[in-house]
């Protein structure tokens, strides 16, 4: 007999998508690591459309699972910066994953050519550039 989805406990593929696999989630994710967005409108303005109550509900899962830190930005106490914990950050190869095979069998993809080259050459070297290159937590 086939288990049901709520009986899966332990299950690497269900534990991602629990964490990130939702289409939002995902874009916060690419906006972080790959964008530079570190405030609210920032997200906002991407171009996704995301409404602010979606936007608002998953940047507080991220940061319930320990995916995003949210911070006072210290130029400006009313605003928020956010950013990748070591958990975030760690999801950079599985973002770059995603590109290359959305790159692939996506006939209308948007990736750079260069980003394309560099991923498929050394994917590796290009999630360590990218994850070198991520802001710090405010404080770090």
């Amino acid at each position: 007999m086939a288990k049901k989805l709520d009986e899966w406990c332990g299950c690497p593929i269900r534990y991602a998508a629990a964490m990130i696999g939702d289409r939002w989630k995902l874009l916060i994710l690419r906006d972080l690591a790959l964008k530079g967005a570190r405030r609210y409108r920032d997200f906002l303005e991407a171009g996704e459309g995301i409404a602010t109550n979606i936007l608002a509900s998953r940047l507080i899962q991220l940061e319930a699972a320990g995916i995003v830190n949210r911070q006072q930005d210290p130029e400006n106490a009313a605003r928020t910066i956010y950013s990748l914990t070591p958990k975030g950050v760690d999801l950079v190869p599985v973002l770059l994953a995603m590109i290359a095979w959305s790159a692939q069998w996506d006939p209308e993809t948007e990736v750079p050519v260069r980003f394309e080259r560099a991923l498929k050459r050394n994917p590796k070297a290009l999630a360590k550039e990218i994850r070198d290159e991520l802001p710090k937590p405010v404080g770090e």
